[in-house]
């Protein structure tokens, strides 16, 4: 059973056993996971902050406040689905691993490999439909119903970004997973 305890601690990620090719691709995805992550908790204290700045002067100064519940949605959204990508190549994503060391080795290989298969194509389809629902929202101008009216571009725009990120660490992943059955053969 994983309880994350395992994980490095340096939250440096090896790289994957890939192709020579696609060596270039897994360096660049695990440098922009690093960039990632250090904006994304940015976002974090940010949200926080605003939504803290919010309950006081609401409730303390009695000012009402129209924009920062969604400019706080607007950051969270964004660091959830801007990390995902890095919490995969940690193999960090919540799995049954109760199974896993029960199996034989090779089929634990084609277990995960079949997984990050279809997980990958669950992330591709979902990331499809965010930059077509980015595309709309910036095309047509589409806003949030608030007085503030931010643009949904950003929100879908954060999304899809995301989950294009995380199927392409999927992929790598499935990519790597198959190079080692080959290497073992």
């Amino acid at each position: 059973m994983s309880h994350g305890f395992e994980l490095n601690p340096s939250g440096g990620q090896p790289p994957l056993p890939l192709p020579k090719v696609l060596r270039p691709v897994d360096s660049l995805l695990r440098w922009v996971n690093r960039l990632v992550m250090g904006t994304s908790m940015l976002a974090l204290l940010l949200a926080s902050a605003i939504l803290t700045a919010s309950v006081f002067l609401r409730y303390f100064l009695h000012v009402p406040t129209d924009w920062q519940d969604e400019a706080a949605v607007f950051l969270l959204v964004g660091a959830t689905f801007l990390c995902g990508a890095h919490v995969q190549a940690q193999r960090g994503h919540v799995g049954i691993e109760a199974v896993a060391s029960l199996l034989p080795a090779g089929i634990n290989r084609a277990r995960k490999a079949f997984c990050d298969f279809v997980s990958f194509a669950f992330c591709t389809f979902f990331s499809w439909k965010s930059w077509t629902l980015f595309h709309e929202a910036y095309v047509d101008g589409q806003t949030t119903s608030s007085s503030w009216a931010p643009s949904l571009a950003i929100p879908y725009g954060l999304m899809a970004a995301g989950m294009s990120l995380l199927a392409l660490q999927l992929l790598l992943q499935f990519v790597a997973g198959c190079s080692a059955k080959e290497e073992q053969k």
